[in-house]
């Protein structure tokens, strides 16, 4: 791995106009955990404009607890001085829970040794800021494609159900499933735990990032549409209610 210091680049060089995707095309889901809110804000603006669906998280506690609770992300972007949790011992203590994402040092921090305590503390990748948006987006694709969520896990699948994480279109036995934004997230969350249950919590905090209960059938309503959509184009019910424990989707 090259870690040779980055050149500094402004960072409004943002993506050519020619390059940037329609929000959410790329499939990619992003964590960036970054205590600076304009920092974080102005990296979320340049991703998003590559196509990636992003999330900002300012606490290293607040994000240990959002990836250890099953929130699911495709590469993690950590700056090291975080309050809550520094950004080493978020990533030792995620490596250390088994989980596996990629994840980019994205920090000032720029000596050699910096670098190298970076990536034995289980960092894929380690830039120093600041660095040109287009070859953030470059380091965070090719991560992904290493990481078990990534460019290999775009089209997902039970049964007659495929969910293509590229165009976000969905099919079931041959035919077409309109997906309104919601109902995609919700199904992606569905098949990502395939064959495992998801809790109604789980289900507020990863498709409407709420971190409280509204006290609504918000959950059962878009849960209802999702399963007459799919049931519309394909025989039997593919997403199962399990009482007092949440959602399952198995074939069926």
């Amino acid at each position: 791995m090259n870690l040779e210091p980055l050149a500094p680049v402004s960072r409004k060089v943002g993506a050519p106009a020619g390059l940037r995707a329609p929000l959410g095309r790329s499939g990619l889901r992003v964590l960036i955990i970054e205590d600076d809110a304009e920092a974080a804000r102005h990296m979320a603006e340049d991703l998003t404009g590559f196509g990636l669906e992003t999330v900002v998280m300012h606490d290293g506690l607040e994000a240990l607890e959002a990836v250890l609770g099953g929130e699911l992300f495709d590469v993690l972007i950590i700056d090291r001085m975080l309050p809550g949790c520094d950004g080493l011992t978020l990533l030792r203590r995620l490596r250390e829970a088994g989980v596996e994402t990629p994840a980019l040092f994205f920090t000032a921090m720029g000596s050699v040794a910096d670098r190298v305590e970076g990536l034995q503390s289980g960092g894929d990748d380690y830039v120093v800021k600041p660095v040109d948006s287009m070859e953030l987006h470059a380091r965070v694709q090719a991560l992904a494609r290493r990481g078990g969520r990534g460019v290999a896990a775009m089209l997902l699948t039970c049964g007659d159900l495929e969910l293509d994480r590229l165009t976000r279109t969905a099919r079931r036995a041959g035919g077409t499933v309109q997906l309104l934004p919601l109902e995609y997230r919700l199904l992606e969350v569905l098949m990502l735990a395939r064959g495992q249950p998801v809790t109604r919590k789980m289900l507020l905090e990863q498709v409407w990032r709420f971190r409280f209960d509204p006290r609504t059938n918000i959950v059962e309503t878009h849960i209802c549409r999702l399963r007459a959509k799919l049931e519309a184009v394909g025989d039997g019910a593919l997403i199962q209610t399990i009482r007092g424990a949440g959602y399952v989707l198995a074939e069926a």
